[in-house]
């Protein structure tokens, strides 16, 4: 008998031997032969799984994980038994492909993947998260979920994600990245995020800035799919916020826009994510599940979205001295990073664990972290799309950040722990998902009790 985590390698061995953009350059992906065909295909071959429950499809630059998360907690509060797919992971492949919290078991994705095999065979050209994104709508479709929730990979409108026809649509907070593939204007970027919008389908908006929401107004109207905007249609506000948590008060106003999916009513919500951002993620997510026509309470929501979890979105893991997971990596999350360190430890500097990719807006992530960082240390993720440290550190000297290389994540992260036991500064990972990902792993191994990714461990197999 095959060892299970053999057969797990084995699978994740296979899907990697496809193209896998997200392993890829950016002049790799900006010539990338990205269509719907090869995807429309594979899922005729599995049996269009994907049609058999309920979606909320999410797109947007910033926020659409948490909103993700936020929408597929409350539906599992509400009796619901949830999918959820989003990308990328963090330490453990199986956490893309979740069923009411718990990823997909290391056995089960080896099984499916035997089971894509023979159709993935029939289609040249096939992608890693081409694949990948069958296999988690088959798994939902086996499994009989009642609802999923389902985040897009990258853009919109070519995205394998976008052959779903959903119960509603939802674009998150538009900024600039990825504009190698999505374009170098916020025009060019909500257009090709508004491709989910389908003819009919309601969508929901965060709220945008002027030159994006025009896009999405102009494809709304051409699709005849009613939109509820967040902030005119659904207005809120932060009541308070501490290192425990967070509250906001939600008003939902009935006008010509979106009376037809929501009754005015107001209510408090309490999240345990922590950043103002995420209050505007909250109202986004609210909104959606109620132009989605889902049935659930309002203390469904309440309770869902309080016990909502989703990991490295400012997650303090320690508060003294303070240690910080967060996967901020353009200019406009560093901004709301910067924002939540005043507002949560006002005063205090930054150690700065950093690395990024080399499409970044790197000296734009520095000009917002700069009054915070009282040192950085620059490494590289075991990843191909890392930029090397010694580029990072000529930026960072052009911006004047102090800073020093290290040669792993692991290094960085215990020299910034040492200097932070002596002077009470923050130890901080941000610029790069992979190189935070690292260091949670790094600080795991050293730290085991109860830390919050242990849900998402036990999906270990």
């Amino acid at each position: 008998m095959i060892d299970l985590e053999t057969a797990y390698n084995s699978a994740l061995d296979y899907l990697y031997s496809f193209v896998d953009y997200s392993l890829k350059h950016s002049s790799e992906l900006a010539k990338a032969d990205f269509n719907l065909d090869r995807m429309h295909a594979l899922l005729v071959e599995l049996g269009d799984p994907q049609d058999q429950y309920p979606i909320i499809h999410v797109a947007g630059t910033k926020g659409k994980g948490s909103v993700c998360a936020l929408c597929a907690s409350a539906l599992q509060a509400a009796g619901y038994k949830t999918g959820l797919y989003t990308s990328p992971h963090l330490l453990d492949y199986t956490e893309r492909i979740q069923i009411n919290g718990q990823p997909v078991s290391h056995v089960e994705l080896a099984q499916l993947v035997e089971q894509v095999k023979p159709a993935v065979a029939k289609i040249p050209k096939l992608t890693t998260f081409e694949i990948t994104t069958a296999i988690g709508f088959l798994y939902f479709a086996q499994q009989k979920v009642d609802a999923a929730v389902i985040e897009v990979g990258l853009g919109g409108r070519l995205d394998a994600t976008n052959v779903v026809m959903p119960k509603v649509a939802v674009i998150t907070s538009l900024s600039y990245d990825h504009m190698a593939v999505l374009g170098n204007t916020l025009t060019l970027i909500a257009g090709e995020k508004a491709g989910i919008i389908k003819p009919g389908v309601p969508l929901v908006s965060a709220p945008q800035k002027d030159e994006a929401l025009e896009v999405l107004v102009k494809i709304v109207k051409e699709r005849n799919a009613p939109m509820t905007l967040v902030g005119r249609d659904v207005t809120f506000k932060s009541l308070n916020h501490s290192l425990d948590g967070q509250s906001l008060q939600l008003s939902v106003i009935s006008d010509q826009h979106s009376s037809f999916i929501l009754r005015p009513s107001s209510l408090q919500l309490k999240l345990p994510l922590l950043g103002i951002h995420q209050v505007d993620n909250a109202a986004t997510a609210y909104a959606a599940l109620k132009a989605g026509g889902f049935e659930m309470s309002d203390r469904d929501i309440q309770k869902g979205f309080a016990e909502v979890k989703w990991p490295a979105r400012f997650e303090v893991v320690r508060r003294e001295p303070p240690v910080i997971f967060d996967s901020a990596h353009n200019q406009d999350s560093f901004a709301r990073l910067r924002q939540a360190l005043d507002d949560y430890f006002p005063g205090k500097s930054v150690y700065l664990i950093f690395g990024a990719s080399e499409d970044k807006n790197i000296p734009g992530m520095f000009e917002e972290i700069r009054p915070k960082v009282k040192g950085m240390f620059v490494t590289k993720a075991n990843h191909p799309r890392a930029l090397e440290p010694e580029k990072i550190q000529e930026l960072a000297r052009q911006a004047e950040i102090p800073n020093e290389a290290a040669e792993s994540v692991e290094s960085a992260f215990g020299r910034a722990l040492a200097l932070s036991e002596k002077d009470g500064s923050i130890v901080l990972s941000a610029g790069s998902m992979f190189v935070t990902a690292e260091a949670m792993a790094a600080w795991n191994k050293n730290h085991p009790s109860p830390q919050p990714l242990s849900q998402r461990e036990r999906g270990k197999g």
